[in-house]
């Protein structure tokens, strides 16, 4: 308490110091620790009567003095003073209680330099508001209320004059609507008198906007702002503007509905003088622990140009974008996923949504679901879809379903005593895969020729295996496969003698192709037989930094055997005249199936591997339990070959050496090469020829690559203790277009990947070298609290220019923003200066001057 006089309570200027007393045994008045008194009135309140009986408890409280006025029944508090009456509660330095009238005045109270403190905050609910003065009857529960300022959902409302209502609803004279939530708003919407429902609407007269206090000739007939919580309906007002090829415009106007709270609706359209139009559909829902997702339809007819000029053209373009997820929760045995994005050819070049999808070139959908069945049975269906706008070509596979079931052991007993036998282990895997696909360009997509291009069949697999543990360190794997594949067409090739005449040349004899439609199956098998162990080499030190050494070593002997299926005994390849002069050829009559034929020619192949891991281990003082920590080396380094029995020459294949690892968590490396023992012609043709013969040496390096990946980011998290930030694939802080960061002053993001390759040419007995490298830099600075620029660029090492460069400058002007988008250099060259409000309520008030990139690169 801050007051000369302790705790005391005023009746009639008589001082009462007690901490307690009691009048008619009605009313008692408490101290507080702090030295505040609390009273306490039932429905019978101090002054009794009829008339003035209430429904509910009132509580007052004031940390200086209360002081009452029996005679003409009222109270003053003073200091911090409080009333609460069921969910009403009035805060002020000074309230006047008058019993009579069941009203409470409250106020400030000026201070030493004439300034009012302690003004009257109140707050009934929900609802609460500050004023400069504020009366209230408890009865009728209505209320007046001078120099106000309330909150309203996102909103603040400002009044010289406002009056509560007993049903809630406000009306406001002299007042001002805005999202600042300064006392002395950067801007607001001026109005003579306005009405308020709480968690609806707000309605005002005529109204026009003030910016620092100058009016703009910015004016309204009257107000409607949305005043509620969540969702609601209502119109979405559109951009406007000027293009250079389609004329001036509106652009996503449009209506929002919501339809209740799993599933809402958006509507907009596009319109241009010049004749172009398009709409769009968004409808997205949600169930929780269930599902959710959108779907995204959109259709534009577009005219760039003017018509009957060469620069004229016109075309329809759609899109289609629905992505769907299910909550794991939801059915732990099945899943189903969709995420699909397809549109036509142009359809991004003229109404992109972003950036990103106009550089976009390549678009892909999947619609997956699957489950589980019998704890045994996995089972899995895709629908994909791939489309290149640049070429025009879409492969879609409607459906690829898989099948396959867990390996399951037919010889082993259920209840076996003692150990494992051999023949137990025999194991059994099993899938299945249809598949139907196309491959074509998309004007031809929905015609009806398009069905007979589809490619299908089955294909199935039964996978025989039996692992035997030998000499305790090795283990040996025996295994056959049985391949069968279902089509229900083939082809057949024959030579004719017919002549063809066209108008420029005359064909005698050609090779005609048919397909023969009907049910056909083909079978293949394998056997195989594989060695493999694993070797441990460690080496320890007692001294210095470094603390152990170790290499594991996985070296692997197999040999697989495949008999020739082109033999005429399987009947899966035939003999064919070629030409007028009686050559033959051999072709399979599967040769176009989806899966392909049997294998031709025998095989006989022993197959060798060697993979390689190397690992060290460092003194860490990070580790405070082994004080040492882990760095890989070398993540994996395979060298492999085989050994052809069955082939008459030729009978190795290729050295093949590969290997990857990661450096210091952000550098990736990856090698491969091959190497040939056999020499070449000039032509580039292996001749059964040992190098070390020839030429003197082991093997020819026929090509090689190397590729180095830097992915990192810079910040100052990334130098404080205990920091555990991937350093690699950071968050992007000022290209989010609807988030600026201020808490993280600086961020540096760094991406460049280097690719190395070596091919041996035959023809110029030359090795021809490449070098593809790519880079590319995206960083913020916060100059500022309040300033923000970012910079994305790269660096195109192949045509030596600066690939493609944004600057983006963001200032936060409180409740307004201030965005400046420009790409200086290429293709698209362009720029975008917006002033807009940060509230949602109001994102249409705004100054946007902009040239697009579109219009420039059409001119």
């Amino acid at each position: 308490m801050t007051s000369r006089i302790d705790a005391q309570v005023v009746i009639d200027s008589t001082i009462i110091n007690n901490s307690e007393i009691n009048i008619k045994n009605k009313q008692s008045f408490a101290k507080k620790k702090d030295d505040t008194i609390v009273i306490k009135t039932n429905r019978d309140t101090l002054f009794n009567s009829k008339k003035n009986v209430l429904n509910a408890k009132v509580d007052y409280s004031a940390s200086d003095s209360i002081r009452f006025d029996i005679k003409d029944k009222k109270s003053y508090l003073y200091n911090s003073a409080t009333i609460s009456y069921e969910s009403l509660n009035i805060k002020s330095d000074y309230i006047e209680l008058d019993f009579n009238l069941n009203t409470l005045t409250a106020t400030g109270i000026p201070d030493s330099a004439g300034k009012e403190k302690g003004l009257p905050v109140f707050k009934d609910g929900e609802q609460s508001f500050k004023a400069k003065k504020i009366k209230y009857n408890f009865k009728t529960k209505k209320g007046l209320s001078s120099d106000v300022i309330t909150k309203e959902g996102d909103s603040y409302l400002h009044g010289s004059t406002v009056k509560k209502m007993s049903d809630d609803i406000t009306y406001i004279h002299n007042g001002k609507y805005t999202t600042c939530d300064l006392d002395h708003p950067h801007y607001h919407i001026d109005f003579v008198k306005a009405k308020v429902i709480p968690k609806n609407k707000i309605i005002s007269g005529p109204a026009y906007l003030v910016i620092e206090d100058v009016p703009t000739p910015i004016a309204i007939p009257f107000g409607f702002f949305p005043n509620k919580n969540g969702r609601h309906s209502g119109i979405l007002l559109p951009k406007y503007g000027e293009s250079a090829n389609r004329g001036f415009f509106f652009e996503d106007l449009g209506y929002y509905w919501g339809i209740n709270d799993y599933l809402d609706m958006e509507f907009r359209g596009d319109i241009y003088t010049r004749g172009s139009w398009g709409l769009k559909n968004t409808t997205r829902y949600k169930k929780r622990y269930k599902f959710d997702g959108y779907l995204s339809v959109s259709y534009a007819f577009n005219k760039i140009g003017q018509e009957n000029t060469p620069e004229f053209s016109s075309s329809r373009d759609f899109s289609i974008k629905w992505k769907h997820i299910q909550d794991p929760k939801a059915r732990p045995n099945s899943k189903f996923s969709a995420d699909v994005n397809f549109q036509s050819g142009k359809y991004n070049q003229y109404n992109p949504v972003s950036t990103t999808d106009y550089l976009s070139n390549t678009f892909s959908s999947s619609i997956s679901y699957s489950a589980t069945l019998f704890q045994k049975i996995y089972l899995s269906a895709n629908l994909t879809h791939s489309q290149n706008t640049n070429t025009h070509r879409i492969d879609m596979s409607l459906p690829d379903i898989n099948i396959s079931v867990n390996r399951f052991y037919p010889l082993r007993r259920k209840n076996h005593i003692g150990t494992i036998r051999w023949y137990e282990n025999i194991g059994v895997d099993y899938r299945a895969t249809a598949q139907n696909k196309i491959s074509t360009y998309d004007s031809l997509l929905f015609r009806e020729t398009s069905l007979k291009q589809f490619q299908n069949g089955i294909s199935h697999t039964l996978s025989i295996s039996n692992p035997i543990k030998l000499f305790k360190f090795f283990t040996l794997t025996n295994s056959f496969t049985f391949n069968e594949k279902w089509y229900i067409n083939s082809i057949r090739k024959t030579w004719r003698n017919d002549t063809l005449i066209s108008k420029n040349d005359t064909i005698v004899g050609y090779l005609k192709t048919d397909t023969m439609y009907g049910f056909k199956a083909s079978h293949d098998f394998s056997l195989g037989s594989s060695l493999n162990t694993k070797l441990y080499g460690i080496l320890l030190f007692k001294r210095g930094p470094l603390r152990a050494i170790r290499h594991v070593i996985t070296p692997s002997v197999g040999f697989s055997y495949r008999p020739d299926f082109s033999k005429n005994f399987w009947g899966y390849y035939k003999t064919v005249q070629t030409d007028t002069l009686g050559h033959t050829a051999r072709y399979s009559i599967f040769q176009n199936g989806i899966f392909g034929s049997p294998p031709s020619g025998k095989s006989g192949s022993l197959n060798f591997s060697i993979s390689n891991n190397l690992e060290i281990k460092v003194r860490s003082r990070k580790d405070t339990i082994t004080g040492t920590k882990k760095i890989v080396l070398i993540e994996n380094f395979t060298i492999s070959t085989s050994y052809d029995f069955a082939k008459d020459s030729l009978k190795w294949a290729y050295l093949s050496l590969r290997g990857n690892t990661r450096l210091f968590k952000y550098i990736n490396i990856t090698y491969a090469s091959l190497w040939d023992p056999y020499i070449i012609d000039s032509l580039g043709r292996r001749r059964n020829q040992f190098e070390l013969n020839v030429n003197k040496r082991l093997f020819r390096l026929d090509n090689t690559s190397w590729n180095f990946g830097v992915s990192m980011t810079l910040n100052p998290n990334m130098f404080k203790k205990g920091n555990n930030e991937n350093p690699i694939n950071p968050p992007s802080y000022i290209q989010n277009p609807d988030e600026v960061n201020f808490k993280i002053p600086w961020s540096l993001n760094f991406n460049y990947n280097l690719v190395y390759t070596s091919q041996y040419m035959a023809l110029t007995d030359k090795t021809e070298k490449k070098l593809i490298q790519t880079l590319s830099i995206n960083g913020d600075l916060s100059l500022t609290p309040k300033w923000k620029i970012g910079v994305s660029t790269g660096y195109d090492f192949e045509q030596k220019k600066i690939s493609y460069t944004s600057v983006n400058i963001y200032r936060d002007l409180h409740c307004w923003e201030m965005r400046f988008e420009w790409v200086p250099i290429g293709f698209r060259k362009s720029w975008n200066f917006i002033i807009r409000v940060k509230a949602s309520v109001l994102q249409d008030l705004k100054i946007e001057k902009k040239k697009d990139f579109r219009d420039i690169n059409s001119r």
